[in-house]
């Protein structure tokens, strides 16, 4: 499959950036402090800082593959560029996740809130985490491979976090990435102590 529409719009974006002074990482920092932003628009618990909560984190996430095709397009990827897209990805979502739960404490959800949105949150890490050893271990194909199709792939769902919030449907979204999220991270888990229990297996 070729790019995915949310990597041709970066693309797009950053273009214009290719022969000047910005550093892919420069775009990476921006795409952490704007999903930051959205994230403490969701915690203030109020409709109109969650629409623009959810604004703010579809273009975070836009950015954050704006990052990649510059350095790719620029010649500047590293392991440290890499490594720091990585762990401010997972800190934006991580910190929306937990400022869903916080911003609907006081709805119907109450106290369950909080505890959903950081069992999605955390659940992303751990996804995170183990498909990163399965790429230590089986290459990045394997790893991260994800259902796609129409230039969309699985996790492009988060993005649903703007039309549903935008449709008053926010409380029911959380409710699903709180079930779904440690699910889908229970059987990744489950596929690295599969590679792991293999590679002992060769080992002795």
């Amino acid at each position: 499959m070729g790019k995915t529409w949310d990597s041709r719009i970066a693309n797009a974006i950053v273009s214009p950036l290719r022969d000047t002074a910005v550093h892919p990482n420069h775009v990476t920092t921006v795409g952490l402090l704007v999903g930051l932003a959205g994230a403490a628009c969701f915690a203030r618990g109020d409709r109109a800082s969650a629409n623009l909560g959810a604004l703010l984190y579809v273009v975070s996430q836009v950015v954050d593959h704006a990052d990649g095709e510059l350095a790719r397009m620029t010649g500047k990827t590293s392991e440290f560029g890499h490594s720091y897209d990585r762990a401010c990805d997972l800190a934006v979502k991580l910190s929306t996740f937990v400022g869903i739960g916080l911003g609907l404490r006081h709805g119907p959800l109450g106290r369950l809130a909080p505890v959903l949105g950081l069992a999605a949150g955390g659940a992303l890490v751990a996804i995170f985490r183990s498909r990163s050893e399965i790429a230590a271990r089986r290459g990045r194909e394997v790893a991260f491979r994800q259902p796609a199709a129409g230039g969309f792939e699985i996790e492009d769902v988060l993005y649903l976090v703007a039309p549903v919030t935008w449709a008053g449907g926010l409380a029911r979204f959380l409710v699903a990435a709180g079930i779904g999220a440690p699910l889908f991270a229970s059987l990744t888990v489950a596929q690295l102590l599969r590679v792991r229990r293999e590679d002992a297996g060769r080992e002795e």
